[in-house]
């Protein structure tokens, strides 16, 4: 093989591996990046679908982090949008506001009820200023945060609709991370005084969003890297063999071929337990074991396409309930005109699942048949507007945070570590909840670390350099 001595091998083409590759390719480092799928970007990519456009979910970008955002503004280049969002929960046949607005909640839940999530509120309030109560599970903190009625009004039921499993089996990590600083206390000093609510992203009422969808974001920063370097598609990475804690050549497969990569450092971006079980010699039995407890949840997405201007004004509709098989609905024509022609829309469900699943498992017109029967029932659509639907399988989308999981994820933590030229980023790479910045962030990171530690030549024959545009 003739490979650059300093080149550096990413695994996984998401936002994160991507964000790595850009970083180094600006310090004029060698690298390839391989990407399983036939696009990049993940989670985080956008599907064109004749003149239609729809992300996997709906992804706004809101970052607190200047130097990301400064980063992706100049990465776009007059691409970027500033889109109000706007959110509800359909709960009761209601909707309710979300982030929480009193008023609303009061005329929606009603006065009585929502005396009770306030006298709620004020009990977890007080008791915790005499004994902090022990926090193992999600349920654990949100009726610290919100009160048992409100907890058991939504938290409980859609929770348990995103995760497949009992609240009391998730852990508190979960919470703390996607809606930090969040209470019931600071939604109504939200919702009645002047209160800065962007300081906290759960309340954001605005964000980023590229005109033609989340994943022009991946597509430009493959298009960057690509002017000096490669990212390789639809090619999965079989092996990492490794000798004397030094990953020596990742081996991947590209249709019926299988070929070796060397390089002098590895990124991995992919999920860590798939990073385990790729280790050639194979880690030790414990390391094993405790990836195989590491779980994700997987999703599938079925988008409408409709012959109708628009549906809602809304960027998310959140369905708490369980006899709705998806549990949130975006309108991408909300979040940009141009995800659909003109006098067209589309709506996008997410059905929460695991790989295996009788929903995983159903066919797509089964899929697409049953969204639209339940779209009829909620009085979005008729049958007739429908013009086509697409259906799109994402394994792996989110971490499970289930209880117990951080002695497990730790152990192999720790072995991970003692490699010499390993660098674990982004959300499956670090079994990490992340948003959209921190993803970007800790690809970012990893670079860095990579161009700091390099005192080799690059294989222009110049220094490895800083880029100053995220490390300054």
């Amino acid at each position: 093989m003739t490979r650059p001595i300093n080149e550096i091998l990413i695994l996984g083409g998401g936002l994160a591996g991507l964000a790595a590759g850009y970083s180094l390719s600006k310090a004029g480092l060698g690298v390839k990046v391989f990407e399983k799928d036939a696009t990049v970007g993940g989670l985080a990519r956008t599907v064109v679908h004749s003149e239609f456009r729809f992300d996997l979910g709906g992804h706004r970008f809101f970052t607190k982090n200047k130097k990301i955002e400064n980063f992706l503004i100049d990465l776009m280049e007059g691409e970027l949008l500033i889109v109000p969002r706007k959110s509800k929960i359909l709960l009761r046949n209601k909707y309710f506001d979300y982030p929480l607005k009193p008023l609303n909640a009061i005329f929606g839940i009603g006065i009585p009820m929502t005396l009770k999530v306030l006298f709620d509120y004020a009990f977890e309030r007080i008791k915790s200023r005499y004994k902090m109560p022990d926090m193992v599970s999600v349920e654990d903190w949100l009726v610290n945060r919100f009160g048992r009625t409100m907890f058991n009004i939504y938290f409980k039921e859609y929770s348990e609709k995103v995760w497949g499993i009992e609240c009391h089996r998730i852990s508190m990590e979960w919470a703390a991370q996607r809606i930090k600083g969040l209470s019931l206390g600071t939604a109504i000093r939200n919702a009645f005084s002047r209160f800065n609510g962007n300081k906290i992203a759960t309340l954001a009422d605005k964000f980023i969003y590229p005109s033609k969808g989340i994943g022009r974001i991946s597509e430009r920063l493959k298009s960057e890297i690509n002017e000096r370097n490669s990212v390789l598609l639809n090619v999965r990475i079989e092996r990492l063999c490794h000798d004397n804690l030094q990953i020596e050549a990742a081996v991947a497969r590209n249709g019926y071929h299988s070929i070796p990569f060397e390089g002098s450092e590895v990124i991995s971006s992919i999920p860590i337990n798939d990073l385990v079980q790729m280790l050639d010699p194979k880690p030790p039995d414990d390391i094993l074991r405790a990836a195989a407890k590491l779980k994700f949840r997987d999703m599938v997405i079925v988008a409408i396409m409709l012959n109708r201007e628009k549906v809602t004004n809304q960027n998310w509709i959140y369905i708490p309930e369980q006899e709705i098989p998806f549990g949130r609905v975006h309108e991408p024509t909300n979040w940009s005109p141009k995800m659909a022609p003109k006098g067209k829309t589309l709506l996008v469900m997410e059905y929460f699942c695991f790989s295996g699943d009788e929903t995983w498992c159903a066919g797509d017109e089964e899929l697409a048949d049953n969204t639209i029967r339940n779209l009829e029932k909620l009085k979005f659509i008729k049958r007739e507007e429908v013009i086509d639907h697409v259906v799109i399988r994402v394994p792996k989308a989110y971490p499970l945070f289930e209880v117990g999981y951080r002695e497990h994820y730790d152990k192999i933590c720790v072995y991970l570590s003692k490699f010499k030229n390993l660098h674990i980023t982004g959300r499956g790479g670090m079994f990490k909840y992340h948003n959209m910045d921190q993803a970007i962030a800790s690809g970012i990171e990893a670079a860095e670390k990579i161009i700091k530690r390099n005192s080799d030549f690059c294989a222009d024959g110049t220094k490895a350099r800083v880029f100053a545009g995220v490390s300054a």
